[in-house]
């Protein structure tokens, strides 16, 4: 790695980021793109989807995907540390309709979906919606999830990366208390508080699960 982008990772302020990300898409991929050389591996040309790909999906569906949803798939579709570790960023040629919505994420056992109604498919950032998998079918909604899908994409990013299973990731039962001496980030997803400390960060979900990832063994031996 040369010298600038050792310099960039070591400059990264996931504060200032996070802020930023809230106020509107080019945020949103400059978090990812920050987050993802300071706590895995930088972006590379390879790690999304080609415009060929997007547009055989569209044309499949009979529809045109979002700016904001293109930007994401081509940006990091493909890097599945920052998709797939816990739930699935469905790839283009798996996105489907489903009750009046574009479905492009799934929960790993199939109990819950994301998607972006077809009514909004027309705005450039559009917000998400959210369907958890009932027995009563007939009880199954669309609710609102997060107010743009950039939003979305970035918890996704974030989230994905802290619950990889190896060694620099670490999993609390329910009850445990948050580690001392971490400070709270500004607040960035649905039912999600971030927390950071040297080397070190922490996401509660729902006041109920806890997982925290280091950088480094120093980081996580800390912790």
């Amino acid at each position: 790695m040369n010298d600038e982008n050792d310099e960039n990772e070591t400059d990264f302020d996931l504060r200032a980021a996070m802020a930023t990300a809230l106020g509107d898409r080019a945020g949103a991929w400059a978090l990812v793109r920050g987050f993802a050389a300071y706590w895995g591996e930088p972006l590379g040309p390879r790690d999304g989807f080609t415009d060929a790909e997007l547009d055989a999906a569209e044309q499949r569906l009979g529809l045109r995907l979002p700016p904001a949803l293109r930007e994401a798939y081509r940006l990091f579709g493909r890097r599945a540390d920052l998709t797939s570790c816990q739930d699935v960023l469905l790839t283009p040629d798996e996105l489907h309709v489903l009750d009046g919505a574009l479905v492009y994420r799934a929960e790993n056992q199939g109990c819950a979906h994301w998607g972006v109604l077809l009514d909004d498919l027309a705005l450039d950032d559009p917000p998400t919606v959210g369907r958890p998998d009932l027995a009563d079918k007939s009880q199954e909604r669309w609710e609102p999830w997060e107010e743009r899908f950039s939003t979305a994409a970035a918890v996704m990013a974030m989230s994905e990366k802290l619950l990889e299973e190896d060694e620099l990731s670490v999993f609390y039962e329910a009850g445990d208390e948050l580690p001392d001496g971490l400070e709270e980030l500004p607040e960035l997803g649905r039912y999600f508080r971030w927390f950071a400390g040297p080397d070190v960060l922490v996401l509660v979900i729902e006041e109920a699960f806890m997982v925290a990832r280091a950088r480094t063994e120093e980081a996580l031996d800390t912790l």
